[in-house]
């Protein structure tokens, strides 16, 4: 072979080694965010909208150059450790948890050097997973959504919509026992300052919904409030369906209990709560400290009402309410 040849082949082979090292650094340098929820893909899916665009706003592209690994409960709090491991295993470099505080509880129990973005029902404090909102400090940061403390302002609105109600039914989840214990704790001076009685029902599964409702039929109560647990979230076509059936208005935190027939919701866009979830999770992956990230409290709050399901159900909305709705679903 000439010297000359052998040069350039020498040259085209370094080139090939140096490119293919380049490729493979590339592929392995892509972060992954570890995605750890209570509920199923499909319940959650319309908020991972709002979660990934705030990684986008942050420059991060899932698929482009980061990578997101999902795990899912499908309601089963039991294998949330075995989830929270298995991302922690993987070495993910943030996991971002939803659905409820045992999703936050069962990541940070595995790692302590992993950053946790979190969305809180609650305020962390309390729960112990901060040491304060301005300075959170170790791996747990977030978003507080108040989903456990907002009842009142509920009770306060559905009081509004419906003056002769005196008996209202609460449902709430005795396996959420932080969100059931605030809910009840925020409810009662509120119910007495407005005249009404409050008939806590449990249910933790679907056939005890059935049965609560029952039961609220019995008692002859006037309207039904859903508390924040995420396994009622996951069961809001039954809960809605129970209600137009019966004919027994329903108000709930989400507004997708009002967009499926629900009466009214009240409660936080969670749509932006995962959009921040979102941003510091891509904070975050450029370097931030959750020590040091605030824990963001959701200033966006949304009343929606079911204009058709008050036809339904013979409810004249105050004009008031009417004004005051960030969406009234026709």
């Amino acid at each position: 072979m000439k010297r000359r040849e052998f040069i350039t082949l020498l040259g085209g082979a370094a080139a090939s080694l140096v490119s293919w090292p380049r490729a493979t650094r590339a592929q392995q340098s892509m972060p992954a965010v570890g995605f750890l929820d209570l509920r199923s893909a499909d319940v959650v899916s319309e908020r991972l909208r709002g979660f990934r665009q705030g990684l986008k706003d942050n420059g991060y592209v899932e698929g482009d150059n980061v990578t997101i690994v999902y795990r899912w409960a499908e309601n089963q709090i039991g294998r949330l450790p075995e989830l929270a491991e298995e991302l922690v295993r993987r070495q993910v470099a943030v996991i971002a948890t939803s659905g409820s505080e045992r999703a936050t509880a069962a990541a940070k129990a595995a790692t302590t050097t992993i950053p946790i973005v979190a969305i809180f029902s609650q305020d962390p404090v309390k729960l112990g997973v901060a040491a304060s909102l301005n300075r959170p400090g170790g791996n747990v940061t977030g978003i507080n959504i108040f989903s456990g403390e907002l009842p009142a302002k509920r009770l306060g609105l559905l009081h509004e919509l419906l003056p002769r109600a005196t008996r209202i039914a609460v449902l709430v989840n005795p396996s959420d026992s932080e969100i059931t214990n605030s809910t009840l704790i925020d409810l009662e001076p509120a119910a007495r300052v407005l005249g009404v009685e409050i008939h806590a029902l449990n249910a933790s599964n679907s056939g005890e919904i059935d049965v609560a409702f029952t039961t609220l039929l019995r008692e002859r109560c006037d309207a039904v409030l859903v508390s924040g647990s995420a396994f009622f979230n996951s069961r809001r076509v039954q809960l809605v369906n129970l209600s137009v059936r019966h004919g027994i208005p329903l108000v709930a935190g989400l507004r997708e209990y009002a967009e499926i027939g629900g009466l009214m919701s009240y409660g936080v866009s969670v749509g932006d709560a995962y959009r921040q979830v979102g941003l510091y999770t891509g904070r975050i992956l450029k370097d931030a400290k959750p020590a040091d990230l605030p824990v963001v409290q959701s200033t966006r709050f949304e009343l929606v009402i079911n204009a058709r399901t008050a036809r339904m159900l013979g409810i004249e909305v105050p004009p008031t309410l009417f004004a005051a709705a960030d969406e009234v679903i026709e």
